[in-house]
């Protein structure tokens, strides 16, 4: 009789770890089978058996990447901050993030898995970072929202201009990250957003 329960013959979390990094290094697409195996040390039967397929991998690793370094947006959520105050440590602890040579540059969610074959249609990989985004646009669009019940922003503030402002400047960080731009001209920008934000305020 087989044994019930018995552990996985490997570190679960060490190999999210590896994929994450992979992934995030290469993107979905670039990122072959072969390159998993030995980031890993897994055999593709491991593989397939723990995670299904690429695509759940890759989905995994998306998930271990927001509850680690992508955790650094969890900061909009922090109610006993202003909301000019939240907005300030998403942008600059983003940057901060995305500049850390310890691992890949930029964000992966904002550059794996946005790209789909054509007659692809709504894949795992795509539908998994478009969700993370939507879900960040959507909490950026509540600080907002915060900013102009607080009084931070005026009664006829633009939310929605406001938080595209806000997403679109996150967003373009991981591209000007990876082309080189010193992280010092990108605090530089996040501090001129927050000054936008500044001069909206009554």
């Amino acid at each position: 009789m087989s044994p019930v329960g018995r552990p996985r013959a490997f570190d679960q979390e060490a190999v999210l770890e590896a994929a994450m990094l992979l992934f995030w290094e290469q993107g979905y697409e670039a990122t072959s089978l072969a390159q998993l195996r030995e980031a890993t040390g897994l055999s593709s039967a491991s593989l397939y058996g723990a995670f299904g397929s690429k695509e759940g991998l890759f989905e995994r690793a998306v998930e271990h990447y927001i509850a680690g370094p992508g955790s650094v947006t969890d900061v909009v959520t922090d109610e006993a901050a202003s909301p000019r105050a939240a907005v300030a440590r998403l942008l600059h602890g983003s940057i901060d993030m995305q500049t850390d040579p310890s691992h890949p540059r930029g964000c992966l969610v904002a550059l794996s898995g946005t790209v789909r074959a054509p007659g692809e249609g709504e894949s795992g990989p795509h539908t998994a970072v478009v969700a993370r985004r939507a879900g960040d646009r959507a909490r950026i669009r509540e600080l907002v929202v915060r900013g102009v019940a607080s009084g931070e922003l005026a009664e006829d503030a633009d939310v929605d201009g406001v938080t595209s402002m806000i997403h679109g400047f996150l967003l373009g960080v991981s591209v000007q990250v990876c082309d080189g731009v010193p992280a010092r001209d990108l605090h530089a920008g996040a501090d001129a957003v927050l000054a936008d934000w500044n001069t909206r305020g009554q």
